[in-house]
């Protein structure tokens, strides 16, 4: 780590101990155990914002073409759409 930031955190004792528990298991310092519990939560929601932008930016006229032309295959057991579902434009 270069030029860690340092601050103070207060968790619930339980979630302090729940981590000291996990961390002792892994193999690690509560430190690192919780350094990579946020840096994991920062990775979800940077992918999801990633993938919200993505999505206003998609062509369903283009994806509707595709997924309607000619050949191909039916889906396969278990990709079937689930009922009643309705894609959000």
């Amino acid at each position: 780590m270069n030029n860690p930031a340092v601050i103070q955190l207060r968790l619930p004792r339980s979630i302090k101990d729940a981590v000291a528990r996990l961390a002792k298991e892994d193999g690690v310092s509560m430190n690192q155990m919780i350094a990579t519990a946020v840096a994991e939560k920062v990775a979800v929601l940077d992918a999801t914002s990633i993938f919200e932008e993505r999505a206003k930016r998609a062509d369903y006229a283009w994806f509707d073409r595709i997924m309607n032309r000619k050949g191909g295959e039916p889906p396969r057991a278990g990709d079937e759409l689930p009922e009643g579902y309705k894609r959000r434009r």
